[in-house]
């Protein structure tokens, strides 16, 4: 069996891969939305470290750049309101 990742010792990856094997779909389904959640706290926690002085909204918008990509967020959301008292 070729390994997926460098990192963890071959036999490890090993009962990695077969715990996902039998876990019910329910489970991969829950961990993989606990997954999206945990990148967007991370994501958010980001946007606030680089611009401590956007508003709640400026950084939502920032996220959605982040996440949707720049076009789909501004198509979506319309263009960033930079202010201009900062």
């Amino acid at each position: 069996m070729t390994t997926l990742c460098a990192d963890p010792i071959p036999e490890i990856e090993h009962l990695q891969i077969e715990g996902l094997r039998q876990m019910p779909s329910w489970r991969k389904v829950a961990l993989m939305a606990e997954m999206g959640c945990t990148v967007r706290m991370l994501a958010m926690a980001g946007v606030r470290q680089r611009f401590p002085h956007d508003t709640p909204a400026q950084r939502r918008r920032r996220l959605a750049d982040l996440l949707l990509g720049p076009e789909l967020a501004g198509r979506a959301y319309g263009p960033l309101r930079e202010d201009p008292g900062c």
